[in-house]
């Protein structure tokens, strides 16, 4: 499995939950923003492969979204080309900073170990610059 694949569809997938649209799973509005800001936790990590999250509670229309959006990982998975068994993770942190505002990391593993994490700003995410990305980390 090429990583890059894998990174690209953890970017997909985080991007459509971040758009509040959802239009991969015909959900629609949802705010995943909204709901970490608003909580003590600030943040909402979900795990693709399992339908859970952690962090903060969700409501439970964004928890059905987190279903759906795992039932829909096959048929993203074979669209990127890639074997979901070949799969070890599929994360991504959502939180809203002060300077930076909506934010995302998305994080995938590979089944033999390979891994990375990579943080995005804003909807649909663009890239964190590296110089950038020790000042958001650094502000939770």
């Amino acid at each position: 499995m090429k990583l890059g694949e894998l990174k690209s569809l953890g970017h997909n997938i985080a991007g459509s939950l971040a758009s509040g649209i959802g239009l991969m799973i015909g959900v629609y509005d949802m705010n995943v923003f909204a709901e970490a800001s608003s909580s003590s936790e600030g943040f909402v990590t979900v795990d693709f492969l399992n339908a859970s999250s952690t962090g903060a509670s969700v409501s439970a229309k964004l928890g059905r979204a987190i279903v759906l959006y795992k039932d829909a990982l096959p048929a993203l998975c074979a669209k990127h080309g890639l074997d979901l068994g070949e799969i070890k993770i599929v994360q991504v942190r959502y939180g809203v900073d002060p300077v930076y505002g909506p934010h995302f990391t998305v994080t995938v593993e590979t089944a033999d170990g390979r891994r990375s994490a990579d943080q995005y700003l804003g909807v649909p995410g663009r890239r964190l610059r590296r110089g950038h990305s020790s000042r958001l980390r650094d502000s939770h």
